[in-house]
């Protein structure tokens, strides 16, 4: 029988990323945070943020991920601890959680902060872009996607007009408003007013997909249909 020794320092790198590919693994939240960290630092290299800007990005999205590896590890501890239901263990659960969301906050409030001023620029030019665009062509793609849209319905014959089905409506209509929004809005707003409605209608695609009513192909035709209609509407009427 071997004698214990202490970890070396490599051993230690191995325990910590074991620990990260565990949570990573086992936490969707985690995996959530990981996709949007990436995505910042992506969208940080392509608007040539500045390096206090980057600085600031790095230590909120640090935060962000300590907590929420925290939050893991207090409540893996408090589930080892305890079988029964506890109050003092819910509310250290609960105290855990609320600093995720703090950090998130703080993430979000910086990422806004850097990216606004610079987004806002890039977006109105697409925007302008897009709305100078033939209407005939969107026309053409707003037709060809619902010949598909009609073509899925009928081949899996499932749902109603209201409820299941390809698209979803819910979604449809979210997008809709999204693309409405972004149009209606003065350009010193718009960057704020469309990133709020963009995001408002994500969580509603969210909800269709994680209560079972639609599933992710439905929400994305229903989405890419309502985009595209009120795009067409803008293009003929605004």
């Amino acid at each position: 029988m071997s004698a214990w020794r202490p970890p070396t320092i490599l051993d230690s790198f191995n325990y910590a990323f074991e620990g990260i590919i565990h949570v990573l693994r086992t936490q969707r939240n985690m995996r959530i945070h990981f996709m949007i960290a990436a995505a910042v630092l992506i969208a940080a290299l392509i608007l040539d943020v500045s390096k206090m800007e980057l600085i600031a990005l790095l230590i909120s999205i640090t935060f962000v991920l300590i907590a929420e590896m925290l939050n893991t590890a207090i409540e893996g501890s408090i589930d080892v601890a305890t079988t029964s239901f506890d109050p003092n263990a819910k509310l250290a659960k609960d105290v855990a959680a609320g600093s995720v969301l703090i950090a998130t906050v703080n993430a979000i409030a910086v990422g806004y902060l850097v990216f606004a001023g610079k987004a806002a620029d890039k977006s109105t030019t697409i925007l302008d872009k897009i709305r100078d665009a033939p209407a005939e062509l969107t026309i053409i793609v707003l037709v060809l996607t619902t010949i598909l849209v009609i073509a899925t319905k009928a081949w899996t014959g499932r749902g109603t007009p209201l409820r299941g089905g390809l698209p979803s409506g819910h979604a449809a209509i979210a997008f809709g408003l999204w693309i409405a929004a972004t149009y209606i809005v003065g350009a010193d707003h718009r960057f704020l007013i469309s990133s709020i409605a963009f995001i408002m209608a994500v969580l509603v695609a969210q909800t269709r997909v994680e209560s079972g009513v639609h599933s992710a192909l439905e929400v994305l035709y229903g989405g890419l249909l309502g985009a595209l209609t009120s795009l067409v509407l803008f293009q003929l009427f605004g």
